[in-house]
């Protein structure tokens, strides 16, 4: 927050460089010379950055002369600092207005120019803009920043034309208690909401992570602190967390052995315990600035921000992924399809993995940093659309955080107090489909125990495209507790396994496509240890109608099938197949014998000993439900596995 107020003052100090030249000669525009000595008053107070100070000093100059150009300059310089545009823009036009020699302030034109365009006057903007790129010997350095700014005004007043339907709220006053909060992110169920806080702009206040949950009628408890092995007398801030919430990466930018001004860390929870931080080491982090941390669904892919050499930009967005041994590989910049010259920050990368939200300030937009959506298909980055106004206003919209439906956004509105010090609170909308998510998602969740004692396991979660057999997304349930959330997007049918040594593995099939009903689903697991009689589903095995062809998309099945052999050696079991009560009995136990026995021959051509497996048809004799439905009946016609030995 403070940083961008920096950066805002060294952006008026390059716009004021004649000015100050001006200052510097000593020559006044008036004879007063209590305006004067006024005006030379007045510069103790700009050295102890006492601008209100400054203000009324020099509105008492004005008295004695309203045509004093120096004062009023000075004046529109204060206002800058306390974020005061109108201010600003009302003393800088009377610095074109009284002035006799309107050469030598050329900088003032353009930041006229500016300040129209963050009020939103379009058209005086454009003149004003237009008059100063018109004079001889100007700042060569302004030239191409307003050309820039002239493209923002004509991409602005044409967007302030076609406005989306947005209504903002404020999230309730329990969350929004202090003067700063911001960078909201939420689980991927919606119950946890996790945001930086700071009680002032002081330095004396520090940023904390500070969490809050939904109780059982849907409302956010006060929010807390969320962990003494999380926060420090140090700042720390700008987290993200996976949709299971069980893994947070945060910035902190002192102590805790970091590589530069501020790394990147990362901490797992186990039950309601979250570990000490530990860096995420030199493939993430650099000896310059890392912030903004954005993890994938399943936390496997990381975005984040750099200020490092190798990018675009003097701030870049970059990528780090986890590898099979769930190390970091090293960072890579995401391109220039979405990096620019300019600055870009804040990446939420959405749980389908695809829609790509991001703060910028390399593409037309309404002034300051604007948010934009690119979404990834077919191996690259789509060209970075402006999220519109009034999403996007002249204000800086630095966060976007999407629930996982699409259906909402979470964000800080930045403000000021009227001494110019900063506020922010959390906001929500509901999201227009102008801007919504191509593949929308939802989650399952559960719990996962063990079968016979009922106590929570830990066990692997994975989620694999059963038309590539690539898998998606891995996830653990929770040690303490066996909880787990699994995110599910549009568009795939997918397999999902839960395996834990010692325990056969579980299957289900989600089959979602475009526009199917989004609802959560609440699934808990009971896991069988692989010992004899022990009897699993295949739930993930297909076949044509009446065939006992295997398509090709039960090969994730299968082979996981493989998989579960090659690490049980001396297991011995039986593939059963089982129809419902359709047609006639004989037909049916035919059916069975020769599904099985397809499955059988898979297997064994992967290297699975004929000795190990056995495979025998049912029929229709042991229905797992009452063939009363056509539900219930495809649910009779499966494969099963059983442990003979």
């Amino acid at each position: 927050m403070m940083q961008r107020i920096l950066i805002v003052l060294l952006v008026f100090f390059f716009s004021a460089i004649a000015v100050n030249d001006i200052m510097a000669q000593k020559v006044y525009s008036t004879k007063s010379k209590k305006a004067i000595k006024l005006y030379e008053d007045s510069e103790h107070y700009m050295a102890r950055r006492q601008y209100i100070e400054v203000i009324n000093i020099l509105n008492l100059a004005l008295e004695r002369d309203i045509k004093f150009v120096e004062a009023h300059l000075r004046i529109a310089f204060c206002y800058k600092l306390l974020n005061n545009i109108d201010g600003q823009k009302r003393h800088l036009e009377d610095v074109l207005k009284y002035t006799e020699t309107p050469e030598r302030y050329t900088n003032v034109y353009f930041s006229l120019g500016e300040a129209y365009f963050l009020t939103q006057e379009y058209d005086k903007a454009l003149t004003v803009l237009n008059d100063f790129l018109k004079y001889q010997g100007i700042n060569q350095r302004l030239i191409p920043e307003a050309e820039w700014l002239v493209r923002n005004v004509y991409f602005a007043k044409d967007a302030v034309m076609d406005p989306l339907d947005i209504e903002p709220e404020m999230l309730p006053e329990i969350i929004n208690s202090g003067p700063l909060q911001y960078f909201p992110v939420l689980t991927g169920d919606e119950e946890q909401i996790y945001f930086t806080k700071r009680q002032g702009a002081h330095p004396r206040y520090d940023e904390n992570i500070y969490m809050s949950k939904k109780d059982n009628q849907g409302n956010w408890i006060p929010p807390y602190s969320l962990s003494s092995n999380i926060n420090t007398a140090n700042n720390e801030g700008t987290c993200t967390i996976s949709a299971d919430g069980k893994i947070l990466i945060l910035t902190s930018c002192q102590g805790r052995g970091s590589l530069g001004s501020c790394d990147l860390y990362i901490s797992f929870r186990e039950g309601n315990d979250w570990s000490r931080p530990v860096n995420l080491g030199p493939n993430v982090n650099s000896q310059y600035w890392d912030s903004q941390p954005s993890l994938s669904a399943d936390g496997r892919k990381l975005y984040f921000v750099s200020e490092r050499p190798g990018g675009i930009g003097g701030r870049d967005i970059w990528l780090s992924q986890r590898d099979q041994n769930n190390e970091w590989l090293p960072a890579v910049n995401l391109g220039n399809s979405i990096n620019t010259e300019r600055d870009e920050v804040s990446p939420f990368i959405h749980v389908n993995g695809q829609a790509l939200f991001f703060a910028s300030k390399g593409y037309p937009g309404f002034g300051g940093y604007d948010l934009f959506m690119s979404e990834f298909t077919n191996g690259e980055w789509s060209a970075p659309k402006n999220l519109g106004y009034p999403v996007n206003t002249p204000e800086d919209q630095i966060s976007l955080f999407v629930t996982t439906s699409g259906e909402r956004a979470y964000y800080s509105l930045d403000s000021y107090d009227r001494s110019g010090l900063p506020l922010s609170f959390i906001y929500s909308f509901k999201m227009p489909s102008e801007i919504s998510v191509s593949n929308r998602s939802f989650y399952v969740k559960g719990t996962i125990r063990d079968k016979e004692t009922e106590l929570p396991l830990k066990a692997r979660v994975e989620l694999l495209d059963v038309n590539t057999n690539e898998l998606i997304s891995v996830v653990s349930s929770d040690s303490v507790f066996g909880e787990y959330i699994m995110i599910l997007t549009e568009g795939y049918e997918y397999a999902l396994y839960v395996e834990r040594p010692g325990y056969i593995f579980e299957s289900r099939n989600f089959n979602l496509p475009p526009g199917s009903e989004q609802k959560p689903v609440i699934m808990d697991f009971f896991l069988r240890k692989s010992e004899t009689g022990a009897i699993t589903t295949l739930n993930n095995i297909f076949f044509e109608t009446d065939s006992y062809e295997l398509q090709e998309r039960s090969l994730t099945e299968l082979d996981k099938v493989v998989d579960y052999l090659d690490r049980s050696p001396g297991l011995k079991i039986e593939i059963s197949g089982h129809t419902d009560d359709v047609g006639t009995e004989s037909y049916n136990q035919e059916l069975s014998v020769k599904r099985a026995e397809a499955v059988y021959t898979y297997l064994t051509s992967q290297g699975i000993s004929k000795e190990t497996i056995s495979f025998k048809g049912y029929g229709q004799t042991q229905p797992a439900f009452p063939n009363d439905s056509d539900e219930n009946r495809s649910k009779n016609r499966r494969i099963e596995f059983k442990i003979l030995q």
